[in-house]
């Protein structure tokens, strides 16, 4: 039986209203990720947008606030990124089993895929308004609605003004070759390369120029990352970092948790990702992390996508811990353990993965 949405059989559903679900890892081997595997991350449910009387407002701190409608916007010239979205909550089940995380998605590696999109370059959109000086804040609202603590109310977030500005911040009305589903954004949704998904806001509605961060709750409080000591008691909402791009990580996709492979040499592969920076390199240990094999980087590469690696290992018979860590273009590398990045929303663990086999 098929999953909502178009989805693969085998997806993962994580929650079924609102719907959030991913593809398990052997669906996450290819360099851009099929729309039936492409993992969905929903606060409310799939709003019914209509593309002929869809209008996209722009308005705030510019000189010529802008309605434009979608054939409208598919006039315009056409470009193309392709780019890996992550949930910011991704592999939050790891630091579930460090300490309790009440309230929040238990995400496995899955909330994580490449797509090619196409659309409009925002910057050209915001160039034709003309933003005043004092904006420093692209606001975006959305048509799905949610509701939180007795209040219902659109998503909504933003990102500042420079990277609006940059040519790989699109708005999409394509994904993969094809119109975007309505499950991932259609008529239009925002794509925010190096960003955590939360930025790259789905069914938009409005764009608004400020010279503050969005009041949106998703923006204000929902996504921001606190230290281990914070929890729902003593929270101060303000203090909280405000989450943008995505930390370097790694994932080990091929051999899965508890597999049994025959002894000998064995391929590893997964894939590594490195937000506004690029993936340097990938390591790969089966000695709890004392020596390290360094991964091939695979031959397919794009500036806003993960990096697809391959190692080659000799496993003796008997069980062993695979461990992967990669490192960017800044020489930072990813932490040991979740534990050491724990937070009570769990959030942007990016832990060296491990995954536990047997030889025979």
């Amino acid at each position: 039986m098929s999953a909502p949405f178009g989805k693969h059989p085998d997806t993962l559903v994580r929650q079924d209203r609102p719907f959030n679900a991913g593809p398990p890892l052997r669906h996450l081997r290819r360099f851009v990720t099929p729309v039936e595997h492409f993992f969905v991350r929903s606060h409310g449910d799939v709003p019914q947008v209509d593309s002929d009387s869809y209008r996209l407002v722009l308005t705030g701190m510019i000189r010529k606030p802008l309605r434009i409608s979608l054939d409208e916007l598919r006039r315009l010239p056409k470009t193309s990124v392709t780019a890996t979205l992550q949930c910011a909550g991704n592999r939050r089940l790891e630091m579930m089993a460090v300490r309790p995380i009440p309230g929040e998605l238990g995400w496995g590696e899955e909330a994580v895929s490449t797509a090619e999109w196409k659309g409009v370059p925002l910057r050209d959109l915001l160039a034709a308004v003309e933003p005043l000086p004092e904006a420093k804040h692209v606001a975006f609202s959305a048509f799905d609605e949610t509701e939180r603590h007795g209040h219902r109310f659109t998503f909504g977030g933003s990102i500042p003004l420079d990277k609006a500005l940059s040519p790989e911040v699109l708005l999409a009305y394509e994904m993969n070759g094809a119109d975007l589903p309505p499950v991932h954004g259609a008529p239009l949704r925002v794509v925010v390369p190096g960003y955590i998904g939360a930025r790259s806001v789905k069914w938009l509605s409005a764009i608004t120029l400020q010279d503050e961060p969005s009041d949106n709750y998703f923006q204000a409080k929902a996504y921001r990352l606190f230290g281990p000591q914070v929890d729902h008691d003593n929270v101060d909402w303000d203090s909280g970092l405000m989450l943008g791009p995505f930390n370097v990580g790694s994932v080990i996709s091929d051999p899965v948790e508890g597999e049994t492979l025959p002894a000998g040499p064995v391929a590893v592969r997964g894939f590594a990702y490195a937000g506004e920076r690029e993936v340097a390199r990938v390591e790969v240990s089966i000695d709890g992390g004392r020596t390290w094999t360094i991964a091939g980087l695979g031959r397919e590469h794009a500036r806003w996508a993960w990096r697809l690696w391959e190692a080659r290992l000799d496993l003796p018979a008997g069980p062993h811990e695979i461990l992967c860590r990669a490192w960017d273009t800044a020489a930072q590398t990813q932490p040991e353990h979740p534990g050491h990045v724990w937070n009570f929303k769990g959030y942007m663990n990016n832990a060296w993965h491990r995954v536990r086999i047997n030889a025979a």
